[in-house]
């Protein structure tokens, strides 16, 4: 299963949704992800027209929604603005 956590530096959002994505892959038994900066020129160019910050299960966004035109900040239509762990548990059993 290939996980990504797509964010920048800088973003609001970035480390509760981090925070969120770290306590869902460890209900999962799941150990690894895969950190990406959207601004780094190193990045995946196919990567950088995420919002965020974005969490990708084999390239699928958790929330479902399509990729954006450009790079920017992210907010989720949840409390918190950001996708709660049951919502990438889900995403997650679904990949598996």
């Amino acid at each position: 299963m290939n996980i990504q956590f797509l964010a920048f530096s800088g973003c609001p959002l970035a480390d509760p949704a981090r925070d969120n994505l770290k306590s869902a892959l460890s209900r999962c038994g799941i150990s690894s992800y895969e950190d990406i900066d959207i601004l780094d020129p190193a990045s995946p160019e196919e990567l950088r027209g995420w919002g965020s910050p974005t969490i990708l299960v084999n390239g699928v966004d958790v929330s479902g929604l399509p990729k954006g035109n450009s790079v920017s900040c992210r907010v989720y239509n949840t409390p918190g603005g950001v996708p709660d762990v049951q919502c990438i548990i889900d995403c997650l059993e679904k990949s598996q």
